[in-house]
């Protein structure tokens, strides 16, 4: 079995990944499922032929080393994948993500047009949130897109690893992939400031020195764009406040308060043709919402969102309401998304 055919049968089907490991056939996810091949069950040196065969030197020697690996691979004729791979309990196994490399406008993906207005600011803090697999870097890379068609800046960005490659239109962009030109999202970032940059993208805000150095460009002139893995707005902003010690938690809510610009949290729901629909909640940096967030209040912020809709502000459930209205999703995708903020919500509270 090579690895070429396994690809191309996942770009055929329309495959969001695909799934390799011992004793087990190859798995693609679709459309949000699961489907499991009838092929024989890989063996564990199949499992392993197959990962290094597509390794560079320095890929394997890392993988040697800590035992987990991403970075990204193109096979000509097929595409470019997000490549994560991981010493399981029976041997090697690997899961490839597919990477569009066409760049979505944002009325093709429904994403809010006030997104649009934040894209052209000249400096705060931009969050894009949800679970993994929700499409949070294809609405960053629209983003990215839309800001090198209109305006004449300088983006950086910092991925792990590098998905989409921008070429430079108005804009001039430069990309970097951890391990492979940088050695972690903090010292690119701590070094981008230094690059003469307009805009700063980060991959991913997983700790907190690479938090830290965020906040800190988006408060010194810097337009800053970073992911997280969160669920909504209210869990974006305790996630960021709750990394840091109690007594360096009023100074981070203050900072937070004055640099953010907006969250934006999203979901990806089966659509009711088929394929996927994306659910938006978005919170935009009021003088109602930094002052909740300076004093310590975030547990009010959804009361917000409510009252602000005519500002651009939605809800999740308002989000997921409208998809369900507009005949997007089926009624049992509906209350299956809407079960789940309500078990979110009832979790902040008591938390």
């Amino acid at each position: 079995m090579e690895i070429y055919e396994l690809l191309s049968y996942m770009s055929k089907i329309n495959a969001s990944d695909l799934h390799l490991r011992p004793n087990s056939p190859p798995i693609y996810r679709i459309d949000g499922a699961l489907v499991k091949t009838r092929q024989d069950p890989l063996l564990p040196d199949d499992v392993h032929l197959l990962i290094f065969d597509i390794m560079r030197d320095e890929h394997r020697k890392r993988y040697e080393e800590e035992l987990e690996i991403d970075f990204s691979v193109e096979f000509h004729g097929i595409g470019r994948f997000r490549v994560n791979v991981f010493r399981s309990y029976y041997g090697d196994a690997v899961v490839f993500r597919a990477i569009n490399e066409y760049i979505y406008t944002f009325e093709e993906l429904g994403i809010p047009q006030v997104l649009k207005k934040l894209a052209l600011q000249d400096q705060g803090l931009v969050l894009i949130t949800g679970p993994t697999g929700c499409g949070k870097t294809t609405t960053l890379n629209t983003v990215i897109e839309y800001i090198n068609n209109r305006v004449n800046k300088h983006i950086i960005t910092i991925e792990d690893p590098v998905e989409y490659i921008h070429k430079s239109n108005k804009c001039l962009i430069s990309h970097r992939e951890v391990g492979v030109n940088t050695h972690s999202f903090a010292k690119a970032l701590r070094s981008a400031v230094r690059e003469d940059p307009d805009i700063i993208v980060i991959g991913e805000m997983r700790d907190i020195e690479t938090t830290s150095l965020a906040i800190t460009a988006a408060e010194t002139g810097h337009l800053v764009f970073g992911t997280l893995h969160t669920m909504d707005a209210t869990h974006t902003i305790g996630r960021i406040i709750d990394q840091y010690p109690p007594i360096q938690q009023n100074q981070i809510r203050l900072m937070v308060s004055e640099s953010l610009l907006g969250v934006i949290s999203q979901r990806l729901l089966k659509r009711k043709t088929g394929g996927r629909v994306g659910a938006y909640e978005i919170l935009l940096s009021i003088p109602a919402v930094a002052n909740l967030i300076r004093e310590g209040k975030t547990f009010q912020l959804p009361s917000v969102i409510q009252t602000h809709n005519k500002m651009g502000m939605k809800s999740m459930e308002s989000a997921l309401k409208q998809l369900y209205d507009e005949s997007l999703i089926t009624k049992e995708e509906y209350l299956s998304a809407e079960k789940e903020s309500d078990k979110l919500i009832e979790k902040l509270v008591k938390n």
